[in-house]
């Protein structure tokens, strides 16, 4: 079965539909989590903006009083998102761009300026409270930096302590600056409270938050997490009244469910089931096809076994109009030509024999009886057996020009020939046969030139004129003919015999074909000359034909072109 036209189709189906069907898969699976890919990614893209514009919110006011107005106008640029905030004790502050359906059992982040999300705010500070939270402070912490660098922070700061140094009580200081120095002493007591608690010493601040680099007393500070932790406790005790207050933040989509990811392992038996589906369909397919294509192809080994073994068969029967159906016709074709070929070398074994036993017969016969002292061996018997034995000479010629020029290889030496000369030189030939014959030979040729082999041209019509003269009785007359017709020369030989039999007309070129089916020998001939006159004209590029009337004659005619194209055969 390695060999079978029908499994190897089956497998190469199945292999097909295996690959597509994984490809397919794959594509889909990698399109589908692509496209989802970028959804989610547009949906974090909009909730991180939901998250951020609620954060600043939440920086800039106290309270979520006035959140209605932010909230409505980030749902218009969401119009699939529903956007809720939660208090943490479980009042709902805003819900916007949704039906009222119940939330998420998590919320989405939890709003809280004093708590920033890193995830969603990747640039946060280390204690998470968001750099835009000033509180009671008038200034960012860069600018109070630049002010504790001129000394006037630090000038305020000795005052309170009542250490020596220069008085800066004296000086007008801008508002801002003093706002930042008493908020900045309040965060230093909170911070040194919650010091105190852990029974560490306490500390003084710089504007940035963070302890001094030494003490009044030469002291160098205390445990720096400690005093970091207590720095942003005492930090968010101290910005809490100046911004809203936490809220759980839940973002769904238009009917209050969460989105989710779009997964597709749990899908993973219906793609099985739908690959199998479709593989056993392939398989399917695939064997009903084969089967179609196979049987013709069965039908057509088993015909030739049979035909190699010298059988005679049948014609395979010729289904559809496809390439097996073309190959079935010309199979069929094929056997046709073989069988009319087998008859007709069977026809051609039978009629060589048959024109070879007479003349043999008699060379035989009249040898033994001049062995046997019955016939003296006289010049008359000599002339008889040599006659025989030219006729046996005749046919085996015929025979070997026919076949040279049925292999192609008719070696033609192509030349200017008159035609008119030509045809006398048959004339002269011919003429004293036909006398002896009672008829009469007539030419009438036009002075004509064509190229072609001269020698050729010459059997062309001695076998043409003969044959005419072998069918015409006594009385009757042969004319040989030449005109011109365009661009062709036309060499015409009508007889007035006994003519052909329309039926008969496909046959008289076909070998040892004659009209006398007694094969009398009175009509002689070896029944080759009419098929050499073909293949002599097909040599040279021309045709032949032939027109009949029984009982009024017949008429040959050979179609030469002036300029000769030697067609199956060399040239010289």
């Amino acid at each position: 079965m390695r060999r079978s036209v029908f499994t190897r189709l089956l497998v190469v189906v199945v292999l097909i539909a295996v690959c597509s069907i994984a490809a397919t898969a794959w594509l889909a699976t990698r399109l589908t989590q692509a496209s989802i890919a970028r959804e989610q990614g547009r949906e974090l893209a909009a909730d991180n903006r939901i998250y951020a514009a609620l954060l600043q919110y939440a920086t800039a006011n106290r309270d979520w009083s006035d959140v209605d107005v932010v909230i409505r106008s980030l749902a218009d640029d969401s119009p699939n998102r529903r956007i809720v905030l939660v208090t943490k004790d479980g009042q709902t502050v805003a819900d916007q761009g949704g039906d009222g359906g119940q939330l998420p059992a998590t919320a989405a982040a939890v709003v809280d300026a004093l708590a920033v999300d890193p995830v969603l705010v990747p640039d946060a500070p280390a204690d998470r409270i968001d750099k835009r939270v000033l509180g009671p402070f008038r200034t960012p912490i860069d600018f109070r930096e630049r002010e504790d660098r001129t000394g006037t922070l630090f000038c305020l700061r000795m005052v309170k302590k009542e250490r020596t140094g220069p008085d800066c009580r004296d000086k007008e200081l801008p508002f801002d600056t003093a706002a930042d120095f008493y908020a900045l002493l309040d965060l230093e007591d909170l911070v040194n409270a919650c010091l105190a608690r852990r029974s560490l010493p306490p500390v003084d601040l710089d504007p940035d938050y963070t302890p001094a680099r030494k003490q009044s007393s030469g002291v160098p500070p205390p445990d720096e997490p400690a005093v970091a932790a207590c720095v942003a406790a005492s930090r968010k005790e101290q910005l809490t009244p100046y911004v809203a207050p936490p809220v759980l933040l839940y973002l769904t989509n238009r009917t209050g469910r969460p989105t989710a990811a779009i997964s597709l392992s749990g899908n993973g038996w219906q793609i099985v089931g739908v690959a199998a589906a479709v593989l056993l369909a392939a398989v399917g397919v695939a064997a009903f096809a084969g089967a179609r294509i196979t049987r013709p192809l069965r039908a057509l080994t088993a015909a030739a076994q049979h035909m190699s073994g010298g059988s005679d068969i049948p014609p395979v029967p010729v289904r559809g109009q496809d390439e097996i159906a073309g190959l079935t016709r010309a199979f069929n074709t094929m056997v046709e030509s073989r069988t009319q070929l087998e008859q007709a070398r069977k026809a051609m074994v039978s009629d060589v024999a048959h024109e070879l036993r007479t003349p043999l017969s008699n060379i035989r016969g009249w040898l033994e009886a001049a062995e046997d002292g019955v016939s003296d061996l006289d010049p008359a018997l000599i002339t008889l057996l040599l006659k025989e034995a030219l006729v046996l000479q005749h046919v085996v010629d015929d025979l070997q020009d026919l076949a040279i020029a049925e292999a192609g290889s008719l070696r033609l030496t192509i030349e200017p020939v008159p035609v008119a000369a030509a045809v006398e030189q048959v004339r002269a030939a011919q003429e004293a046969r036909a006398a002896q014959a009672g008829i009469a030979l007539v030419v009438s040729a036009e002075e004509l030139t064509v190229e072609a082999d001269a020698l050729r041209l010459r059997q062309i019509l001695d076998n043409l004129v003969s044959n005419a003269l072998r069918y015409v009785p006594s009385g009757g007359s042969v004319t040989v003919g030449a005109v011109a017709d365009g661009s062709d020369v036309v060499i015409s030989v009508a007889d007035t015999g006994s003519g052909i039999a329309a039926e008969d007309l496909p046959h008289v070129f076909d070998r040892f074909w004659r009209a006398d089916k007694s094969r009398a020998r009175s009509t002689g001939g070896s029944g080759l000359g009419l098929a050499i006159v073909r293949k002599l004209v097909e040599a040279h590029g021309g045709a032949v034909g032939v027109t009949s009337t029984p009982g009024r004659g017949t008429t040959f005619t050979v179609r030469l072109p002036v300029t000769a194209a030697a067609a199956g055969a060399g040239r010289v």
